[in-house]
């Protein structure tokens, strides 16, 4: 069976560099030792959490396909199931010495996080990490941008959870992989695909025609070139040191607080918990910034991506999903000092840039049992990354998961941390998620540019500290 990428996969396909992976990671912590009285509770294990995933697997057809290449770049790539296909290359076992940290966690994710994933396989990795403190184990998931639209695909640790300790069972899955087609099979197939698509013809004309072609798609580029700087000039992006050349090697930091927090400011300033949220965010960030001896005005501001606009407050302040992934540009007021006209700043600059969202669709998530953020997550770069480059200083996604305990084969999951990929340029990316009365930060960072990223991981709770304090003022 073959199915051509679409235009937005193909491009997440094509935007992956050496340097800037484009996989999204989603990494859960679990409690992996038998409750009292409870002894009949088998721990996960590498062997069952082969069997977990691999029973799974029909709901994420995806994850058994590979990319492959039209001959001569004659049209889109397609993909066609991997007829050699080995579930235990994707899954891997690791094992910290025991009693394992989470710093020591965290610098194996970051160097998992670092490596690109192979393009002759399935475009995923799953690791079990084992040897944890406390009895815990971490299962940590690296998928492709590429993979998950949040429609018809989803991202793999979103279907492994499960709402009790004992796994919901599927029907057997009787999979067979189809032939691999042939080199000429695929040329044949692009051709007559580019006969019936007269724009994506010209496309690929274009690429390969003549000189006069080549000179008028170098020509294109320059123009589209020019054009981005122009935009990015009359936009005016803010300088800042999130804004260089990354490096092949990431750092991972975490952060843990508590969801009651943040709807007790959102109460009392009467806003959204991703106004709160994007709030505590910036104070952290003018922390940090300071911490490096920079000169700070009133009157600066960093400017980020937020796809955020996943989920609605209720009228209790609990999480309802929405079924779109979209995304604004929002000026951060870090050269403010006072936490309430931070505050301020922030919900108008919300309302005013609401109509200019950037939406994508996510219809399948929204009917999913735990509503699971690893998909949103996914969905919300490729929102993020439709914005051209220079225009922002980082990306901030939030998506919200369930509110009640989730489970991995049985063990119960503590934590759950996004690790998304950096855009071109960016040092730093900021993920959160709700899960079970907690908000989870996750920061991925350039390891050469972001030295000091525990900085600003701790400069969240001194942000938090100041919002709360600004609330019984």
């Amino acid at each position: 069976m073959i199915t051509r990428l679409t235009p937005q996969d193909r491009s997440f396909y094509r935007l992956e560099s050496s340097t800037n992976p484009m996989h999204i990671g989603s990494l859960a912590i679990l409690r992996n030792r038998a409750p009292a009285g409870n002894s009949g509770h088998a721990p996960l294990d590498y062997e069952s959490l082969l069997t977990l995933v691999e029973s799974r697997l029909p709901l994420v057809p995806l994850y058994r396909r590979k990319v492959r290449e039209i001959p001569f770049a004659l049209g889109r790539p397609v993909w066609v199931d991997d007829a050699h296909f080995d579930i235990t290359y994707h899954i891997r076992r690791s094992a910290l010495p025991e009693p394992g940290t989470d710093d020591q966690l965290l610098d194996l994710v970051a160097r998992l996080a670092s490596r690109p994933l192979d393009h002759t396989r399935p475009l995923w990795e799953m690791y079990l990490v084992e040897g944890l403190s406390e009895g815990r184990i971490a299962v940590f998931t690296k998928t492709h941008s590429a993979l998950v639209d949040g429609d018809s695909a989803l991202e793999i640790g979103h279907v492994i959870l499960d709402t009790s300790p004992a796994p919901r069972e599927l029907a057997d899955d009787a999979w067979i992989a189809h032939r691999e087609p042939a080199d000429l099979e695929l040329l044949i197939g692009g051709l007559l695909h580019l006969a019936t698509q007269p724009r994506e013809a010209l496309e690929v004309a274009r690429h390969h025609g003549a000189e006069a072609f080549a000179m008028v798609d170098a020509a294109g580029k320059a123009l589209r070139t020019l054009a981005s700087m122009v935009r990015a000039a009359t936009i005016g992006v803010p300088d800042s040191p999130l804004n260089i050349h990354t490096s092949r090697n990431r750092r991972v930091e975490v952060v843990r607080t508590d969801l009651e927090d943040y709807r007790k400011i959102r109460k009392r300033f009467d806003c959204s918990i991703n106004d709160v949220i994007l709030a505590v965010i910036t104070g952290a960030l003018r922390n940090w910034l300071l911490s490096r001896g920079q000169v700070l005005t009133e009157a600066d501001t960093l400017r980020a991506v937020v796809p955020m606009s996943v989920y609605a407050d209720g009228p209790s302040g609990e999480l309802k999903p929405a079924g779109e992934v979209t995304s604004l540009l929002v000026d951060l007021p870090v050269g403010e000092p006072n936490p309430v006209i931070r505050m301020s700043h922030i919900t108008h600059a919300t309302e005013a840039h609401s109509r200019q969202e950037r939406g994508v669709r996510a219809r399948t998530l929204v009917h999913m049992a735990g509503f699971a953020p690893a998909s949103l997550h996914a969905m919300s770069v490729r929102s993020a990354s439709t914005f051209a480059e220079h225009t922002f200083n980082l990306v901030i996604t939030n998506a919200p998961g369930p509110q009640q305990p989730m489970y991995i084969g049985g063990a119960r999951m503590l934590e759950m941390y996004p690790v998304s990929p950096l855009l071109r340029f960016q040092a730093l990316s900021i993920g959160l998620t709700s899960y079970d009365g907690r908000v989870f930060y996750g920061l991925t960072a350039d390891r050469d540019a972001m030295a000091d990223i525990a900085v600003l991981t701790a400069s969240v709770h001194e942000s938090m500290e100041e919002m709360l304090g600004a609330c019984v003022q």
